[in-house]
């Protein structure tokens, strides 16, 4: 058990903002079939449907659709903007969970799709990794040009002192880079291929085919490099330059928009400098994700090497759900608790069991409940949690 650190944050920018409205970025654009195709690309979601034409238009959609992850594909700042309200000195943040709803709507190239916000609230607690941390909840509702709900996300932050998890150094204690053989990284490329062929027709097993105890094909992503977590971060249509405006919730006095966090050193935007120089503001080359590229920025967040981002494991877990259920499938539902980031070198894998499959009277349809666990190559819990998904009868 931790004890109880001496050093405090200063909550005193958050404790009003709880409950409140958030405002922050909306996309000026929809979407185009090129942002869907470079999303899955990024993602690692071999799936024709999301990025063949002509598989698509012989689909039972007769077009490209984005997959169900692409929600936060299209979100500003990886879907966590209303979980990080409130200045807090010297802190630096990583994503503790994602719980998803979708309501039925999927997302098609040239829809407008727009957000509302809303700050839930925080808890607070002792951690070996940081000492004195926040664990704070905010809600993000997805709605399409029709006024359509198209999914609900709760996000959980991880905010914590930057300098006290510089010097614990929790993580470099406990992952250390892998080495791999030839044998192991072939190991790993057959095991994600067999994933990619297992869903690639879109085949959805009908609700007296699935089982109790019955095992999904195994997910294997990685490993994970430099190359790959660049890729993951310029899928997120917010970061390319000029792609959104400032939007605040009407009616609301100091209103959290695009105020800072409380960033510690260099890791904060530059907005002024940005309206000359646009890199001051992108994120990457400037600002809160640095550290996911840049070891050196990475190790003063107390991280021991380059690492993934939470929005991508939610959306690796989705993508996988929804892999399996097929063309006539469905996510409605998916709740994952993350434990540890995907580190540069390590490989993530993801399994899933059957747990139960029920008629769910409000739908009208079979809803199965799958136990979903993501690992690394060391069998080290990455995130654990539940997805349901809604089959044909």
């Amino acid at each position: 058990m931790a004890t109880e650190s001496r050093v405090q944050m200063d909550l005193s920018d958050v404790d009003h903002r709880v409950g409140k409205p958030v405002g922050g970025g909306q996309l000026w654009d929809p979407p185009s079939a090129m942002d869907v195709r470079r999303w899955v690309m990024a993602m690692d979601y071999a799936n024709p449907l999301h990025y063949d034409e002509q598989f698509a238009r012989a689909s039972r959609f007769g077009r490209i659709v984005a997959p169900q992850s692409f929600a936060v594909g299209v979100d500003y700042g990886h879907g966590v903007q209303p979980a990080v309200v409130g200045h807090i000195p010297g802190q630096h943040m990583i994503f503790g969970g994602e719980e998803w709803w979708f309501h039925g709507p999927r997302i098609f190239p040239g829809d407008f799709i727009r957000q509302e916000r809303i700050f839930q609230g925080y808890k607070m607690a002792d951690t070996k990794f940081a000492g004195p941390t926040m664990f704070s909840f905010g809600d993000t509702i997805h709605y399409n040009q029709r006024g359509k709900k198209i999914a609900t996300c709760r996000s959980t932050a991880v905010r914590y002192l930057a300098a006290e998890a510089e010097k614990r150094g929790f993580y470099a204690q406990t992952t250390q880079a892998p080495t791999w053989t030839a044998a192991g990284l072939e190991e790993v490329a057959r095991t994600r291929l067999e994933w990619i062929k297992s869903g690639r027709e879109g085949r959805t097993p009908r609700i007296e085919e699935v089982d109790v105890g019955d095992r999904l094909p195994r997910r294997a992503i990685g490993p994970h490099s430099v190359e790959s977590l660049t890729t993951e971060y310029r899928a997120f249509l917010f970061n390319a330059w000029g792609s959104f405006e400032w939007v605040a919730p009407e009616g609301m006095e100091d209103p959290w928009i695009r105020q800072s966090a409380g960033w510690v050193g260099d890791f904060d935007f530059d907005w002024e400098a940005a309206a000359t120089d646009p890199r001051q503001a992108d994120g990457l080359y400037v600002g809160p994700s640095r550290g996911h590229t840049d070891p050196g920025h990475a190790e003063q967040i107390g991280m021991p090497r380059r690492y993934g981002y939470g929005a991508t494991m939610g959306a690796w877990t989705t993508d996988y759900a929804s892999h399996w259920a097929g063309h006539e499938g469905y996510v409605r539902h998916s709740n994952m608790q993350f434990r540890e980031p995907a580190f540069e070198d390590d490989v993530t894998f993801l399994d899933a069991e059957v747990m139960e499959k029920n008629h769910d009277p409000e739908l009208d349809a079979w809803v199965v409940r799958l136990a979903a666990h993501m690992t690394n190559q060391d069998g080290s819990t990455l995130a654990r949690g539940e997805v349901e998904v809604e089959l044909p009868g």
